[in-house]
Order: structure tokens, then sequence, then C-alpha cells
């Protein structure tokens, strides 16, 4: 599926535009980061295409999304989000620290908000797993029930068969964005 670069100057159209798609995705995704951000550009990168390769093999017929699993996801998202706050609280912890209390909170609700904070820091993870999970698999049943409408409706009613046929189509178009768009989402809320 990747062929590795050759050593040549000039590489075939296949590894060209494999190389672009990357560097094309890297510069997207390290634009909310910092420079020092730059360095997770390798981990996160090939987090994107092992997911987005998941996500695409899982949509041809009898095969396995391992994607759909949740505990795939946790397995991915916990650790790394862990990561990221240990090394926040390392590098920056006044930062790191101040992002549980948002700036102008009144004092009253100054306990509530850095508890509620707390919570959904440690819900992070949880969210990622659970929606990738989630629409994922939601696409896939919505194929399987609109596959199976149409092949029971084929022999009743034809032209009714050929419209889910058509709708089962533009939705397995939708399902193919929907898999990139979760993967680069996936990537991009870690």
């Amino acid at each position: 599926l990747y062929p590795a670069p050759a050593s040549r100057w000039l590489n075939n159209r296949l590894i060209t535009l494999q190389g672009w798609f990357i560097n094309q995705f890297t510069q997207q995704l390290m634009l909310p980061l910092n420079i020092g951000g730059h360095k997770w550009a390798l981990v996160l990168t090939s987090l994107m295409i092992f997911l987005m390769t998941t996500n695409m093999l899982g949509l041809l017929p009898y095969t396995f999304t391992p994607t759909t699993q949740l505990s795939l996801n946790m397995g991915l998202a916990v650790p790394l989000w862990l990561a990221t706050v240990i090394i926040g609280m390392r590098n920056q912890p006044t930062a790191a620290l101040g992002h549980l209390l948002p700036e102008g909170t009144p004092i009253p609700l100054i306990p509530v908000l850095i508890i509620i904070e707390t919570i959904s820091l440690f819900i992070r993870p949880l969210a990622l797993g659970v929606r990738l999970t989630a629409n994922l698999t939601a696409g896939h049943l919505l194929i399987q029930l609109i596959a199976t409408a149409a092949f029971v409706l084929m022999p009743l009613m034809p032209a009714v068969a050929i419209v889910t046929t058509l709708v089962l189509f533009l939705l397995t178009l939708l399902e193919v964005a929907v898999a990139m768009i979760q993967a680069y989402v996936f990537v991009l809320l870690l």
C-alpha cells in the first residue's frame, strides 16, 4: 500500500503523489502547533495514515474494521492523551494548569469551574475513542441496512430498488469522506 521511496531523484507517480499528500497533511496538521510541537509531526502523521488506512479498508466488502472497536480507539487515545498532558505539565505547568480556570471567572465560581474543567480534561480520551467508534459503526450499519433493503426490493419493486441503490452509492461516497475526516478529527483533537 505504501511503497518505500527509491534513491532516485525522479520517483514514479504513485510515490510522488503519496509524498505530496503526506507533506500537505503534515503542514495542515502543524498549523495550530508552535515550533516545539513540530517534533510530534512524525507520530501524528503516522497515526493519521494508520487510522485513514484502516477506516478506508473497512469500507471494502466482507472486511473487519478495527477502528469500530472501542478497545483499539481507547488504546490509541489514552496513552497519547496522557503523553500530551504529562509533557504539558512538565514543560509549562502554569499554562497547563491555567487551562483549568478560564480568565475572568467570578470568584464564587472558581472551585466549581476547576472541578468541571478537570472532569472535562479526563473525559477527553473517552470522547475521542467513542466519537471514532460511533461514527464509523453508524456508517457501516447504515450501509448494511440500505444494501439489504436494495437486495430485498429488487424482485418486488425494481424501480425503488434502483433508487435505493443510487442512495447506497451516494452514502458510500459519504462514508469514504467520513472515514478520512474522522481520522483527521481524531488526530487534530488529540
